[in-house]
């Protein structure tokens, strides 16, 4: 049997050995660390913390010190929070390979275990690992990346911060049912990656669309399997801890309402943090904005209402026929939550008859099906299920 602990290195500085060192009502009293005295009872987690050091694909720096961002986490205060543990670091290998691979384990190991894991990087190339591991799980994926480009890279280059989503493109079997990226800046992207994005299924939405309207995005999480987060996402004046950030991005506020939004999604199952690069956080600035992320993180995962599908029982159908009288989209409405589905048909593989997909939607969908227009969430759903 495998030795859990074993790919993990404890927290050595002296304030995480003893829970004590915290109020009651902060979060270093609340969460069971791996320390030099224990091992956490993950199994009976509902969310893992660790750290990946890995930088090798990236041009930002590990920092060998401890992590601000865990300094800063521990000092905030929550109600009753999930259980949560702290795993410390992953233990990395001399080939990169391998320390992939263990992140892989890792990540397949807590999340078929409906263990949560929140991952610190370390390189936004680690996303791969991450989806490896629920291909390695035979799972269809919805991947979510909020960064200001989209990694593609050139081809035949090796796996890096710049080039890893390509890799998980080629990826074969590819369990890729869906990818959004969040926030990409016009200038930093090849209109013909755009395209392709879009000729693909998939979706994209610019910074200044989610800016106008950041409710929208509430939906897209929701949809989502795994959300993986690129500090050059963030403007410069709220995250300098990062070589890649610019004077435009998302600002604090905004960040911390996304991350509430993945909290709240009964479907997501993990989530990466990449690209903070400690050595450059002089004022601190970017580490007490990364664990305020984490905690709004925390407080929509603590409000979630089991709502991975809607609970037909407790909802109001709206059923919209367009001008044809042949075709229509029946929504749903949570009596519990006020919550939006929109129900797409497709046909069992193995006896042919008829089931439904639902996906979550926004009321602005239903608005758009009574004008006559087919939403694009429905209609890309629907090709893919086809």
């Amino acid at each position: 049997m495998i030795d859990f602990k074993e790919y993990f290195s404890p927290l050595l500085d002296d304030q995480y050995q003893n829970s004590s060192n915290w109020q009651s009502t902060q979060l270093g009293s609340l969460i069971t660390s791996h320390n030099l005295k224990v091992f956490p009872e993950y199994k009976f987690c509902e969310i893992a913390i660790f750290n990946v050091n890995e930088y090798e694909g990236t041009t930002n720096i590990v920092s060998k010190n401890s992590c601000n961002i865990r300094q800063e986490l521990y000092d905030l205060h929550f109600d009753n929070p999930p259980r949560i543990c702290d795993l410390g670091y992953l233990s990395l290998s001399e080939n990169r390979k391998d320390s992939f691979s263990a992140l892989e384990f890792v990540s397949k190991h807590l999340i078929e275990n409906g263990i949560f894991p929140i991952i610190i990087g370390g390189g936004h190339d680690l996303t791969y690992a991450v989806y490896k591991a629920y291909s390695s799980l035979d799972r269809n994926i919805t991947l979510t990346t909020v960064d200001s480009k989209f990694d593609l890279g050139l081809k035949d280059k090796k796996i890096s911060n710049i080039s890893f989503f390509s890799k998980i493109l080629e990826a074969k079997p590819n369990n890729l049912f869906h990818y959004s990226n969040i926030g990409y800046q016009t200038f930093f992207v090849s209109p013909l990656a755009v395209e392709m994005l879009n000729n693909l299924g998939f979706d994209a939405t610019r910074l200044g669309e989610v800016k106008s309207n950041i409710k929208n995005l509430e939906p897209v999480l929701r949809n989502t399997d795994f959300l993986s987060f690129d500090l050059s996402s963030v403007s410069n004046a709220f995250s300098n801890a990062n070589k890649y950030s610019s004077a435009n991005g998302f600002n604090g506020e905004e960040v911390c309402k996304i991350f509430r939004y993945a909290g709240l999604s009964d479907k997501l199952s993990s989530l990466i943090i990449c690209e903070y690069n400690q050595l450059l956080d002089k004022s601190g600035l970017t580490s007490q904005l990364i664990s305020q992320m984490i905690w709004y993180f925390i407080d929509g995962y603590k409000s979630r209402r089991n709502e991975l599908n809607p609970n037909i029982k407790n909802c109001i159908k709206y059923t919209v026929t367009f001008e044809d009288g042949k075709n229509e989209i029946v929504f749903y409405k949570s009596n519990l939550s006020s919550r939006w589905w929109m129900g797409v048909p497709f046909k069992k593989a193995e006896n042919s008859s008829l089931d439904c997909y639902y996906v979550a939607c926004s009321y602005e969908d239903y608005e758009e099906a009574n004008r006559g227009e087919i939403p694009s969430r429905w209609i890309k759903t629907y090709n893919k299920l086809s």
